[in-house]
């Protein structure tokens, strides 16, 4: 098997000195996630220092590390293993030859990408690479771009960014040949003041574009003409998607499908295509057409892409749908505990609305980065649990306060203080036949409810 590098090429992407030769088949900077035969980065952090764990990532089998301190095993050593590892994401991406796409957006671009991967990986298996997981910061970026194999035909890279300028600095080191912007919404809207604000930075994605690259933009955004404008600066061709009669890359019809998900017509510039989405919701047929515009972008194979879409399955915090013991039976739990902002719950709390149960329930926790709106955009969920039809719900974190007083009884609910009594919460409530939403902003940690839930038993 080819090495994905040699302590030599990491030498010279580095700048680095090597202890020994070695080859490597993978890199992490979590000790934790070290495989045998992988590259360990010892990062320096706020608060640990990636070297203290140097003797564990050997231990799990790491072949060689790039540290700023020597080791007994064999290593590059370098001035500074952060800038180290951004040095080996670049050579990485120099020495690719296949086409690259980046997506960004505040909502959708994970389950974008991993449905981007799927698309291409139907066509050409085993040839395509993503970014795994949300690494899409500036330290995970260059850690995706490290692990992408030379011999790749395709990389999909997620890129997130919570300040202005951020984007313009990953997007530099991925140096997309199409890059995407799923949706724009009042994510870390503390940090930006405004959602055109958020839409300038989101844009900031199309500066990277390679010569004569694609900018793809959601057509029926309110910021539509920001990332037109924006893209018109950078991009070569720029492709549109949505429901709007003027989109590039249109649904034409959207029904429920009779399993769940959803029936798509889909007309590209150059093609009709009639395929089905797996997971259901409206957002997922937005997301579903920037993947077609995308394979489209690229030259793939769209027929492939479709058959892809109709297979995926849920993503963990992002969808996933669960079957779990409740009172009298199973009840489903909808996975949506990674992120949270007010236009992801009001997709997923319309969902919830036409799911077939006997009862709906909601456990929402906090969004978070919201600054002096998050009031007033808590509050205003209210209508969209009744949209949502809504049974019962369970509000989770101070944040929720404004939430619980605007429902004004309307909706049954408790408010409580955190994951932990919502867990308790729920498992009083919940009986089979209940159709159960889960979402709420990562940090407050309700993936752990929908783990206990999972592997316990709710009685």
């Amino acid at each position: 098997m080819t090495p994905l590098w040699t302590s030599q090429a990491i030498a010279q992407a580095t700048g680095g000195v090597a202890s020994a030769p070695f080859a490597v088949s993978g890199v992490a900077f979590d000790s934790r996630e070290v495989g045998p035969g992988d590259l360990f980065v010892a990062m320096k952090g706020e608060s640990t220092d990636g070297h203290r764990f140097a003797d564990q990532a050997f231990a799990r089998g790491a072949a060689g590390a790039i540290v700023g301190t020597p080791v007994d095993q064999p290593h590059i050593l370098v001035p500074d293993t952060a800038r180290a590892l951004e040095a080996l994401g670049v050579a990485s991406r120099k020495r690719m030859g296949g086409k690259v796409i980046g997506v960004t957006g505040s909502v959708g671009k994970t389950g974008t990408k991993e449905a981007l991967y799927q698309a291409l990986d139907r066509a050409e298996p085993g040839t395509v690479h993503r970014s795994v997981k949300s690494y899409n910061n500036h330290v995970g970026v260059p850690l995706s771009l490290a692990r992408m194999p030379a011999a790749s035909t395709h990389g999909v890279f997620e890129m997130g960014m919570n300040h202005a300028g951020e984007l313009s600095a990953l997007t530099r080191l991925v140096r997309p040949h199409v890059a995407i912007v799923t949706a724009i919404a009042p994510a870390h809207i503390e940090f930006f003041g405004s959602e055109e604000a958020i839409a300038i930075a989101k844009a900031e994605i199309f500066e990277g574009l390679e010569p004569g690259g694609t900018a793809i933009i959601p057509y029926d955004s309110p910021h539509v003409a920001t990332l037109y404008n924006h893209a018109e600066r950078n991009a070569a061709r720029i492709l549109t998607f949505g429901r709007g009669d003027g989109a590039d890359v249109r649904a034409t019809e959207a029904v429920a499908a009779p399993g769940g998900g959803s029936l798509v017509t889909a007309r590209l510039p150059e093609a009709e295509l009639c395929f089905t989405v797996a997971a259901p919701g409206d957002h997922w047929v937005s997301n579903a057409l920037a993947v077609l515009a995308a394979v489209e972008a690229v030259g793939g194979d769209l027929g492939a892409a479709g058959l892809a879409l109709a297979e995926m399955p849920g993503l963990p915090g992002r969808g996933e749908r669960l079957r779990v013991k409740a009172r009298g039976g199973e009840a489903l739990l909808i996975d949506e505990s990674y992120n949270a902002n007010p236009l992801s719950m009001a997709a997923t709390l319309r969902q919830l609305g036409r799911e077939q149960a006997d009862r709906r329930i909601a456990v929402l926790g906090a969004m978070r980065e919201l600054g002096d709106q998050g009031a007033a955009l808590h509050a205003g969920l209210a209508p969209l649990l009744a949209e949502g039809q809504v049974d019962f719900a369970i509000l989770v974190g101070a944040e929720m306060g404004p939430l619980a007083d605007a429902l004004d009884g309307r909706t049954s609910f408790v408010h409580v203080e955190d994951r932990d009594a919502a867990t308790q919460a729920l498992r009083a409530e919940m009986r089979g036949g209940d159709a159960i939403l889960v979402k709420g902003s990562n940090g407050v940690g309700l993936s752990r409810l929908v783990a206990a839930l999972r592997d316990g038993d709710s009685d």
